[in-house]
């Protein structure tokens, strides 16, 4: 018997949600909902810890460590002052660091840097625009993925998929 995270690969096959690889550490998903190590940044959406109906779009270029913030309307985050990162993309790097470890994000990142250190205070970029709206859209359809009914039939939404693909 085959076996993939766990569960045998003819019963994954046939579930309509795929298994979802843990965290590290359990995360705090109402402070920062979406991260993702993707087009060569660390990116996600963070939580406004002042407005309940607001949420940033936050990420970090992997090399140059050039960082970004905007509302979900595109407006530039208040915090960004100085050319210093905000308190979005201190909470950003906290979480991706319990979701991915601390290790495979100062990887990716290029940064140098032993567990325990300020990630964050390691990196040396300036403020540099970056696509938002496509890092916003994808939140959003991870959020529409969640209302699907599980199922042992098939997903309309992702019939693009090869059938009896095993990733």
């Amino acid at each position: 018997m085959d076996s993939f995270w766990g569960m045998d690969i003819t019963a994954r096959e046939r579930r309509s949600a795929p298994p979802v690889v843990p965290p590290v550490l359990p995360r705090k998903l109402a402070k920062v909902p979406f991260v993702e190590l993707a087009e060569g940044r660390l990116q996600g959406v963070v939580s406004s810890g002042s407005d309940l109906a607001r949420v940033y779009v936050s990420s970090i270029a992997a090399g140059s460590h050039d960082f970004s913030c905007s509302t979900n309307n595109n407006r530039p985050c208040g915090g960004l002052t100085g050319g210093r990162p905000c308190k979005h993309l201190g909470s950003l790097v906290g979480e991706a660091v319990l979701q991915y470890g601390f290790d495979r994000v100062a990887r990716y990142l290029r940064v140098d840097a032993a567990e325990g250190d300020d990630l964050l205070g390691r990196m040396h970029g300036t403020r540099s625009p970056a696509p938002a709206a496509m890092v916003f859209s994808r939140f959003l359809r991870h959020l529409a993925y969640l209302e699907l009914p599980v199922t042992a039939g098939p997903v309309a939404e992702m019939h693009w998929f090869p059938a009896g693909a095993v990733v």
